[in-house]
């Protein structure tokens, strides 16, 4: 099947409806984002911050620019306070908008160094009433920040690394790698070089900063981020004949149409990962779906496709040549979980501890650098999980530092529920939200521990304050969705549509997929705990030996999973 072909639904008299294909001639702007992007490079933003808006205030800020290319620096506006999640999608932006910002730094590969995470933390202090949230994009996010100090922020993370450049916007966002990379005992190649590579050459490229939407990365030669849920995922494999090198698989994404990435059957050594990365960033510039918003992330085109045309096409009118063809990678024997002590290659260890949710602030992340640079080295490490970890502990320092950990408020040895349980921003500070999340994680893990506590299986906990999928709920043991529903007295009040079993393939013997969905199956906020508190009890009396949270949902009758 030709390209031309593939786009052939919807138009009157049976000819081809454009959707905005570039490499098909479809340049004209079809949506909004379309035009603002058209209008101005975002990258070209940064200049009237620092000249204009910096010194003009919250008030001097173009419209265009507050809610649309800001976001290629990192920021966005909070959610005004006080305004419930009924009036989300009925407000007008600017009726949402509060006069601070969220601000995300890239940390890719999850990576940090001590300077690093000490000034993260000292902006949080100074600039960000103490916030700090890592999120499962590997990197932090902060809060409360205000214009005028943006110019300053960036200046001190520029001084040691670090950039907000695309960590936002239709553009190739913060790269997940493994945080164990470089010391994991299991890793034959460490794929650092080639994350910081493109970063190098590609981040802030004019070429590559108007895709159709946002493009997320993986790279890692163990099955321990989320590789499925990416557009581009690079995940460790042996060839027979060529050795350790990456499988390369495309078009994952969740949010409201939820798909799994494919295999292309690809075999990439490290030194080309760089150059394949970029031909496929510029698949999806040229080819991707600009008509509608809804449909303009990578995975609709290559449902549209299929992998063996994206490969084609990605080997023939982008790399110049074919691919080496190769095997699927081998999955561990079980997920890889990096909380608590463990042993690096080298034989010292390191030791990996539990926020809530992510939820952290900048004298926290303080304590960390401080317990870094006594019990280790100058490595701390972020995971897709919404962990910490500290790198080069010294066996016999190893007790000391979790206690230190724990005095600190992050637990190396928590609850399974402490472990597996995700959220995202949520109504506290989200414009798109309808729930809260945060507080409602910390309450959940509460109650649990207390109820639950004898629990000796993963049972994970993905929280999310709307349809987007932030949290990747349809990939959790148990997804909740933010949404309003009614409570018995009949009114309207935060609560969650619940997904079932859903799960990626971190290890041998489990499938991906997203889960089951009852029809009707809901809770309020305020029937949570008691929902998970049942649903489990009900899992721990009814599984077979060693089965699994997912694989027993499949199977259980309906009533014991309401």
């Amino acid at each position: 099947m030709s390209v031309n072909t593939v786009r052939g639904r919807g138009a009157a008299g049976g000819r081809p409806r454009g959707e905005g294909q570039w490499a098909l001639g479809h340049r004209e702007p079809l949506n909004p984002n379309e035009r603002s992007k058209k209008d101005d490079n975002p990258l070209n933003v940064r200049a009237r911050i620092e000249n204009i808006y910096a010194h003009g205030g919250f008030d001097s800020i173009d419209p265009a620019d507050l809610r649309g290319r800001f976001r290629w620096f990192g920021l966005y506006t909070q959610r005004r306070p006080g305004i419930d999640g009924g009036r989300t999608a009925v407000l007008e932006p600017e009726e949402l908008d509060d006069r601070y910002f969220m601000l995300r730094i890239r940390s890719d590969g999850g990576q940090l160094s001590l300077a690093q995470l000490r000034t993260i933390a000292s902006i949080s202090q100074r600039f960000g009433r103490d916030t700090a949230d890592v999120t499962d994009r590997q990197n932090i996010q902060l809060h409360w920040i205000e214009i005028e100090n943006v110019p300053t922020i960036w200046s001190e993370l520029e001084a040691v690394g670090l950039s907000t450049t695309e960590a936002c916007g239709d553009t190739p966002r913060v790269i997940l790698g493994s945080p164990i990379a470089g010391v994991a005992e299991s890793e034959m190649l460490d794929p650092t070089e080639a994350i910081t590579e493109i970063n190098r050459r590609f981040v802030g490229d004019p070429e590559l900063s108007n895709l159709p939407r946002k493009f997320k990365t993986s790279i890692s030669w163990l099955a321990d981020t989320p590789y499925e849920a990416n557009d581009v995922s690079f995940v460790g494999v042996i060839h027979p004949e060529h050795g350790p090198g990456f499988d390369l698989w495309v078009g994952g994404g969740l949010s409201t149409n939820p798909m799994l990435a494919q295999r292309l059957g690809a075999w990439v050594p490290l030194h080309e990962v760089p150059d394949v990365w970029h031909g496929v960033v510029k698949v999806f510039r040229d080819y991707g779906y600009r008509r509608l918003r809804s449909r303009a992330r990578l995975k609709f085109l290559v449902a549209d496709w299929g992998a063996q045309q994206f490969r084609q096409i990605l080997e023939n009118e982008y790399l110049g040549r074919r691919l080496i063809d190769g095997p699927a990678p081998e999955l561990p024997e079980k997920p890889i979980d990096h909380v608590g002590v463990h042993k690096q290659w080298d034989g010292k260890y390191f030791v990996g501890a539990a926020p809530i949710a992510g939820r952290s602030s900048g004298t926290q992340l303080t304590g960390v650098a401080d317990l870094a640079e006594r019990y280790g080295s100058d490595r701390v490490r972020l995971t897709p999980y919404q962990k910490i970890l500290i790198l080069d502990i010294d066996e016999s320092h190893t007790e000391s530092l979790v206690r230190d950990l724990q005095e600190i408020g992050l637990e190396p040895r928590p609850s399974t529920w402490r472990r597996s349980t995700m959220a995202c921003t949520g109504i506290e500070f989200c414009k798109l939200a309808i729930v809260e999340t945060k507080a409602r994680a910390a309450e959940l893990v509460e109650h649990l521990e207390k109820k639950v506590a004898e629990l000796d299986a993963d049972i994970s906990i993905h929280l999310n304050g709307c349809p987007n999928a932030c949290a990747r709920t349809q990939v959790a043991d148990i997804g909740l969705k933010g949404m309003l529903v009614r409570d018995d007295t009949g009114e309207m009040v935060e609560g969650f549509q619940i997904h079932l079993g859903g799960g990626l393939g971190m290890a041998q013997g489990q499938s991906a997929g997203f889960g089951r969905k009852l029809r009707g199956l809901k809770t309020t906020a305020a029937d949570l705990p008691a929902y998970v508190e049942r649903v489990a009890n009900h899992y721990l009396a009814g599984r077979e030996s060693g089965e699994s949270f997912a694989r027993w949902v499949l199977r259980a009758p309906e009533e014991q999973l309401r």
